[in-house]
Order: structure tokens, then sequence, then C-alpha cells
């Protein structure tokens, strides 16, 4: 399954994107609550393999990262443990790329592949020097999903949107990933300017938390990437059918925006 197809069709149909965030190995039962976000409204999921130093992340993250290594999780085991799951949506891997690197270009991107990964963030490679991980990511059917900021001039964000594949991640907030009380201003900003430079599906992350919030920012874009206000409630203990219904919570305020 292709992520950028698979989202553009669900977009043809008017639907608003959701695409929830599990950090791979935080509990035994992490696939269950993959799984569990599928049936909520899911369109597709970010799989984050644990990294000692995710740079771009806030607190909550950070603690869900921290937490899967102590588990002993690794990029190995994340893939195992995807491997045979049949979630039923485009799986999204984020990580950084020291782990990229380490393993090397061409087996990373396989090892992505074989356990059922379609697509990767890396938000620490930048624009200048992904190439390479891009044109071996590609062999391997694997798409590069590229992030652009508030703060991205327009000839460098043409670039990003023509390059990227699966979607264009709009980094809505200049800051780390973290669930906020209000909107930044800049979120609805960059959704507007991205959409002026691609017809690739434009989804915006950092900040995003409630339904309200998430159909507030899809009246722009395309769609959404909610991460930390639901690995929270995993992080404190919360049932995977208690996330699902989370998902399925914004997954109603998303489907507001699309019929209205």
């Amino acid at each position: 399954m292709q992520l950028e197809a698979r989202l553009r069709e669900l977009r043809s149909q008017g639907r608003k994107l959701l695409v929830p965030y599990v950090t791979g190995g935080i509990r035994d039962d992490w696939v269950d609550i993959a799984r569990a976000m599928v049936d909520g409204g899911a369109d597709a999921l970010e799989i984050g393999i644990p990294f000692s130093d995710p740079a771009m992340d806030g607190p909550t993250i950070q603690e869900a990262s921290a937490v899967a290594l102590a588990r002993g999780t690794t990029p190995a085991s994340v893939f195992a443990d995807l491997r045979g799951a049949d979630l039923g949506v485009p799986l999204v891997a984020m990580t950084y790329y020291n782990l990229v690197f380490r393993a090397g270009h061409q087996r990373f991107a396989e090892a992505l592949a074989s356990s059922g990964i379609c697509a990767a963030i890396v938000p620490d490679l930048c624009l200048e020097e992904s190439r390479e991980w891009e044109a071996e990511a590609a062999q391997a059917n694997i798409e590069t999903v590229l992030l652009a900021a508030p703060v991205t001039p327009d000839d460098r964000m043409a670039a990003i949107c023509e390059r990227s594949r699966g979607f264009v991640y709009g980094v809505g907030l200049m800051g780390v990933t973290g669930a906020r009380p209000e909107l930044a201003a800049s979120t609805a900003e960059l959704a507007t300017r991205l959409k002026a430079h691609t017809d690739r599906p434009v989804l915006m992350g950092f900040g995003i938390s409630t339904p309200d919030q998430a159909a507030e920012v899809a009246a722009s874009a395309d769609g959404v990437i909610v991460a930390s206000a639901l690995m929270r409630p995993v992080l404190d203990g919360a049932s995977s059918e208690s996330v699902g219904a989370l998902v399925q919570q914004l997954r109603s305020g998303l489907d507001q925006t699309t019929t209205g």
C-alpha cells in the first residue's frame, strides 16, 4: 500500500486526513494501540522508531522514546512486531538519521519495506543532504516525507514540495512537538502557503491536540498529524480502546470540517 496514492484517493472523496502517531515498543501492546487507532478512523499511522536524542520532539515524545528504549526496543524489534500485523492503512516510520546512517541507507530502507512500512520521515536530514537517502528509499518503494516550517522561504518550500513523497509535512510552529492549549497562528498560514506550492497532500503537525484544533487546521490543510496528545495517555496507562476512542473523537472533528 503506497501512502501518497491512498491519501490522494481519500482526499478526492472529500475526506480530511488523520495520521495518529504511536511510539514503537512503548508497551507490550503497542501494536494493539496502533490497531485501535485504525479502528478509530486513522487514514495512515506514523510509527516512531525510538532514538536516544529526539531533537525535534518535546517532553512527551522524548519520554515515550525513553520508555521504549528502556524496554529494549530497537529498530529491528519494531520491524519484527509489525511484520504480519496487517493494520490495513499505510505506515510511515519516523526516526532520526543516526539510525538510518548506522544501518546504511539501502539496508534501512529494505528493512522498512519488509516490515510493511511504505514511507519515512527523517526530520534531521536536511534537503541538501537527503538525495542519497531519497534515492535508496525509492528503490525499496519507500516514500520520503519532507518537512517545511513557518520560516521556510518560498524557493526552498517549492523544492521541498517537489521532492517530498507521500505528503508534505507542515511543522505548524517553531519549536518541538507537544500538546498546546491554543493553535499557533503560523499553522494556518503555513498550510495556505504549502497548498499554493503543491497538489500533494499537505498535513500539519506540532501542537494539534483536540478535535476542535484538528478541525480548525483542516480548514486550511488536507489533514493533521497528532502525536503527543495520544502518547500522553499511553504513558499514563490508558487502554488501547481508550486511545482508539480519542482518535475517534479527532476523526469526528475532522468529519465535521469535511461536511461543513
